[in-house]
C-alpha cells in the first residue's frame, strides 16, 4: 500500500503549499534529532517527515504520488494516460538531490524518486540555523541588543573578510544541474570563527556580517548575513548558511559556516553553564570574618552583593550563588540558568615584623 505522506504531515489531500510547509516546519522542529538527544525514533520520524514534505511540496512529484502512490513514485512511473515515451525530468526540492523518471518504448520505468538528505532540506527551510525563537520552541527568548553592521568579521574575527568567502544568496541553478538520480557533488564548507563576548552569549544579540559572493561568470554580489545569537550558546556552536558562498566549477556553491568562539572576559570565566569570578579578601578578614559585602556586577548590569563565607575562609574557597550563571538551552534541564561561583583569593601580607610574627605564634599555638 505504501506510505501515506499526507498522514505523515497530518494534512488533508486538499492541503495547499502553505499548509504543507507549515506542517513540515512544526513537525520537523518537534522531531529533529538534535532536540531529542539523538533518539532513534526521532531520527526515523524526522526522515519520514522530510520525505513527505519533499514529495508534497513539489507539484510533479505530488501528481505522480497522488495517482500511483509511493510504489509508483519510487518505481519511476508516470501518471496514467500521460507523459511521453522519452525522459521526463522532475525538479527536486531546492538544493536537494534531483531525480528523473525514464520510460522505454514498453512503458517500463528505469528510475524513480529517491529521498534527499533530510538535514539539507531542513537547512533550506531554516537557512542559517534554527529560527530565532530561542532555537527550538520554548527554549528562551532572543534578548540582547542589535550591534551595528560590520564589514565581515570586524566584530567577529577582528578583521575584514577574505575574498574567497562570499555569501548570503540562496543556491543558484546552472545548466549543469539537470535532473539526475545520483546525489549532487558535496559543496565545500568554509568555516571561520565568530568571536562573541560573554555578554552576547548571556543576553543574546544580533550580528550582521557583510560578505561578497563570486559567480563563475565573474560577477560578484554583496550580501549581509544576519546571525541571531541566542542566550546560552557555547563555544563550538556552528551556524551554517548552505550554499551561500562562491559558485564552484561543478555548479554547486560553497557552504558558509561560523563557529562560536568566546572572547576573554575581565571578570568572569565560563565553566559549562556556571560563571566563575575571583574576589580578593584580606587575611585578617579571612581569619576573623567581616560584615562587609563584596559587590559583583553581573553580565546583565545588575549588582549582586556577595557576603563573606562564615568561619575561616581558606584560599580558593568557593561560594555558590544559584541561578546567576549562564542561560541553559537544554529543555530537559531542571533549571534555567547555571550558578555563579565566587572563588575567594586570600591576600597575604608581603612581610611581617618580628613582633607581628611573635604575636601570631602566640595566638595560633
Amino acid at each position: 500500500m505504501g506510505k501515506d505522506y499526507y498522514k505523515t504531515l497530518d494534512v488533508p489531500r486538499s492541503a495547499t503549499d502553505d499548509d504543507i510547509k507549515r506542517a513540515y516546519k512544526k513537525m520537523a522542529l518537534k522531531w529533529h534529532p538534535d532536540r531529542n538527544q539523538g533518539s532513534e525514533e526521532a531520527s526515523r520520524k524526522f526522515k519520514e517527515i522530510s520525505e513527505a514534505f519533499e514529495v508534497l511540496s513539489d507539484k510533479n512529484k505530488r501528481t505522480v504520488y497522488d495517482q500511483l502512490g509511493e510504489e509508483g513514485l519510487k518505481g519511476g512511473g508516470v501518471p496514467p494516460g500521460g507523459g511521453p515515451t522519452g525522459p521526463t525530468g522532475f525538479g527536486g526540492f531546492p538544493g536537494a538531490t534531483s531525480f528523473s523518471f525514464t520510460t522505454g518504448p514498453s512503458g517500463t520505468s528505469t528510475r524513480g524518486f529517491a529521498p534527499s538528505d533530510p538535514q539539507r532540506i531542513f537547512e533550506e527551510i531554516f537557512p542559517g540555523g534554527f529560527p530565532a525563537f530561542g532555537s527550538f520552541g520554548g527554549m528562551g527568548g532572543m534578548g540582547g541588543g542589535r550591534t551595528p553592521m560590520s564589514s565581515m568579521f570586524d566584530d567577529a574575527a577582528g578583521g575584514s573578510f577574505f575574498g574567497a568567502m562570499p555569501g548570503g544568496m540562496p543556491h543558484r541553478t546552472s545548466a549543469q544541474q539537470r535532473a539526475t538520480s545520483a546525489p549532487a557533488p558535496q559543496a565545500l564548507e568554509i568555516t571561520r570563527p565568530l568571536k562573541l563576548s560573554l555578554e552576547d552569549l548571556y543576553s543574546g544579540s544580533t550580528k550582521h556580517l557583510k560578505v561578497n559572493r563570486k559567480f563563475l561568470d565573474g560577477s560578484t554580489e554583496e550580501k549581509v548575513l544576519e546571525i541571531q545569537v541566542l542566550p546560552g550558546w557555547k563555544s563550538g556552536t556552528k551556524i551554517r548558511f548552505p550554499r551561500a558562498g562562491n559558485e564552484q566549477p561543478n555548479g554547486e556553491s560553497q557552504d558558509l559556516a561560523f563557529v562560536v568562539e568566546e572572547k576573554p572576559h575581565p571578570v568572569f570565566t565560563r565553566d559549562g553553564d556556571d560563571l566563575v569570578c575571583h574576589l580578593k579578601i584580606p587575611l585578617v578578614d579571612a581569619l576573623t570574618g567581616s560584615d562587609t559585602k563584596k559587590v559583583v556586577e553581573l553580565l546583565d548590569g545588575r549588582k549582586l552583593q556577595a557576603p563573606f563565607p562564615l568561619g575561616i575562609v581558606k584560599p580558593g574557597q568557593e561560594t555558590r550563588v544559584a541561578g546567576e550563571g549562564m542561560p541553559i538551552r537544554k529543555q530537559a534541564s531542571p533549571k534555567n540558568k547555571g550558578d555563579l561561583v565566587i572563588r575567594w583569593d586570600v591576600q597575604f601580607p608581603d612581610r611581617l615584623t618580628p613582633s607581628q610574627k611573635e604575636g601570631i605564634r602566640r595566638i595560633l599555638t
